[in-house]
């Protein structure tokens, strides 16, 4: 196999992890899945060097983590809550 072969394949994995991350029914879950498959878009642009697929996944990233954090911090202040009661 060619190294073009192996970059369309990744970008293949990359739209697979994507998709599945949006058949996610948990936020947290399709975040963090969604983030992989970001990564993995933004690294298949750089490897095809094609800057907008990567800036687009990195902004994807970037927003990811950001939901991230802020459902993780929701999800405690809530268990602080309800072991308060």
């Amino acid at each position: 196999m060619d190294a073009m072969g192996s970059v369309e394949w990744f970008g293949f994995a990359a739209s697979v992890v994507v998709a599945y991350s949006l058949m996610l029914k948990d936020m947290l879950k399709l975040r963090i899945w969604n983030l992989i498959g970001a990564l993995m878009f933004a690294i298949y642009g750089g490897l095809i060097d094609a800057m907008p697929v990567l800036v687009l996944n990195a902004f994807i990233v970037v927003a990811d983590i950001y939901y991230i954090v802020k459902i993780t911090q929701e999800s405690r202040t809530q268990n602080v809550r309800l072991s308060q009661e």
